[in-house]
């Protein structure tokens, strides 16, 4: 008859256990590790992607506002250029004394300088705001 050997016997159970347990959770997580690894990475570069599409869409925003204030500064000179030779031609002495002449105007031969007398307040609303005026030091 083949004799019976017993295994031999554990010591502390609950360490077999513990050690039995940390063994798989470290299976477990080097199953899963590389996978969190990955996942990570690609999460840092669509983060950088994204902050470098946003700085270009930015970036095309200022271009576009740049051009179009461009645009709207060549239009307000040539505005401006045009609005000028419109009042030279309006002020011009030639136009001045040819319309000067159609309304039957001429140079004056004597001048006279008059003055008028202050206007008198009408009314009391005026006299009420000159004396609160004078109240507050107007002159």
């Amino acid at each position: 008859m083949v004799a019976y050997q017993a295994r031999p016997r554990l010591r502390n159970v609950r360490t077999a256990k513990h050690a039995t347990h940390m063994r798989k959770t470290r299976a477990s997580r080097a199953r899963y590790t590389s996978l969190v690894r990955f996942c990570g990475a690609l999460g840092v570069v669509l983060v950088g992607v994204m902050v470098y599409v946003m700085l270009i869409a930015n970036l095309t925003s200022l271009n576009y506002s740049v051009a179009r204030a461009d645009r709207q500064r060549a239009s307000l000179q040539a505005e401006t250029a045009r609005l000028d030779d419109r009042l030279a031609a309006l002020r011009s002495d030639d136009r001045l004394s040819k319309m000067a002449s159609a309304l039957h105007m001429r140079e004056p031969q004597q001048f006279a300088l008059v003055t008028l007398p202050p206007a008198a307040p009408q009314g009391r609303s005026r006299l009420f705001l000159s004396s609160l005026a004078s109240w507050f030091g107007a002159k």
